[in-house]
């Protein structure tokens, strides 16, 4: 095979975008290809958040209140341990510094999120099964 033939060949690969193009014959093997073009993914909390979830806005907790347990991950809220179970904590609830208040799913990986001080869960920011962000407020803890 010729370098022409071998040139003719490649701008065939351009103009019909193909990746890889393998040759053999007459003793001779040829390989083409080129780099597939890189995809950049969404940031996960936009790619998985429900329709729902998109419309209303992201509660913030009351100024300077408590303490606020935030989200260490982007994944999946969870309030008991499987849905037959009952949540963790619930308003009003007295917890220790430790005690697990819910779990993160993220990727099949169940993260525990734990109480940073002892007190009295004032609010819950999450709902069951929803999507949250990195950073984002889960509980605030009124210490004790």
């Amino acid at each position: 095979m010729e370098y022409k033939e071998i040139r003719e060949l490649a701008a065939l690969m351009k103009e019909l975008d193909l990746t890889s193009l393998e040759y053999k014959g007459g003793g001779l093997k040829i390989k083409l290809g080129k780099a597939a073009p890189l995809i950049q993914a969404e940031p996960a909390a936009a790619v998985y958040q429900a329709p729902e979830q998109a419309q209303k806005p992201r509660e913030e907790p009351a100024a300077n209140t408590g303490v606020t347990v935030k989200s260490p991950v982007v994944g999946v809220f969870h309030s008991a341990e499987s849905p037959n179970k009952e949540p963790y904590v619930t308003v009003g609830d007295t917890v220790s510094t430790g005690d697990v208040l819910c779990l993160i799913d993220a990727m099949k990986i169940m993260n525990e999120i734990v109480a940073e001080c002892s007190g009295i869960i004032e609010e819950i920011f999450a709902s069951d099964n929803q999507v949250v962000e990195y950073n984002q407020p889960l509980f605030r803890i009124n210490p004790i």
